[in-house]
């Protein structure tokens, strides 16, 4: 006799955020870097991959490619099956394989909102930057704008990203950037960090972001730490979202997950690892946040 599942008297694993982006077997980007960042802060989450690779594409040898449309869309629906959303309280959404994922994203968020009012979804746009251009493909950009910018509460883009999605020169100034950061806040939208914002503008040996919402701007400035492992701008995406789902402002989010950062650089630094190392737990605020600065502008 097959035996029923799920247990008679049993519940289902309730999740607290769900992470759409890539997956690799080897290295720390995309889920690789989510899942145990949010885990360190004590939120349950589930893996939605975009893509399975070996590895990312620097490397001389790679295998795999984008998950089929049809099982991603078969993976966000047998989340809501298995009845795991009753208490979501974030989606975060990072590199996607096709424009077709983008839109089936779309669509499964919208639905999501309705019983889900004030769910949080954190989208970091990974279309590009200033050293190699646009690395996706260009509908997927369009479906960016189109579709799941509408569905976005925040965006964390770079310089290069937010210039795609706004329209706007990708080696704009300051007052540029939080204008054209500015121009995306409707609908769902609240915020836009923009990271690594106005390089041309940023004190030698600094990296600044813009924390940008419609009422305010506040820059935050961290030193630059001389290596360039993959997977930084994930791990701030995820630190960002657990601290905003545990119920820190934007601002000390953003902070806080500066300070993941630094330390997984110093640690990855320390070590001459190739790829992201991730302290095992989250840091201790007073200490990591030196040397990190908050300015309102």
């Amino acid at each position: 006799m097959k035996r029923r599942w799920p247990p008679p008297g049993t519940v289902p694993m309730a999740l607290d955020v769900v992470s759409v982006q890539s997956q690799v077997i080897y290295g720390r980007v995309g889920n690789n870097v989510a899942m145990p960042t949010l885990a360190a802060l004590g939120l349950t989450a589930a893996a939605v991959p975009t893509v399975l690779l070996s590895n990312t594409p620097h490397y001389p040898s790679q295998h795999g490619g984008p998950v089929p449309l049809e099982w991603f869309a078969g993976h966000l629906d047998d989340l809501h099956q298995r009845g795991a959303l009753t208490t979501l309280r974030a989606v975060v959404c990072g590199y996607l394989g096709s424009a077709g994922q983008a839109a089936a994203l779309a669509d499964w968020i919208a639905a999501l909102r309705t019983d889900h009012p004030v769910l949080q979804v954190i989208v970091d746009p990974v279309i590009g930057d200033n050293d190699h251009g646009i690395y996706v493909a260009p509908e997927l950009v369009e479906v960016h704008k189109s579709q799941l910018m509408a569905q976005a509460s925040g965006l964390t883009p770079n310089s290069f990203e937010l210039s795609a999605l706004a329209g706007t020169a990708p080696d704009a100034d300051l007052q540029d950037t939080i204008a054209a950061a500015r121009s995306l806040l409707h609908g769902h939208m609240q915020w836009v960090i923009v990271t690594s914002a106005a390089p041309g503008q940023t004190p030698a040996g600094t990296i600044q972001l813009a924390v940008v919402r419609p009422q305010d701007c506040h820059i935050i400035a961290h030193p630059e730490i001389a290596i360039a492992p993959k997977g930084t701008g994930d791990l701030f995406a995820a630190s960002l979202s657990g601290h905003l789902v545990l119920g820190e402002s934007l601002l000390d989010a953003a902070t806080a997950a500066c300070a993941r950062v630094l330390q997984s650089l110093r640690l990855t630094a320390q070590a001459h690892c190739a790829e992201l190392l991730l302290p095992p737990q989250a840091p201790d605020p007073d200490f990591s946040r030196q040397g990190i600065s908050v300015t309102r502008i």
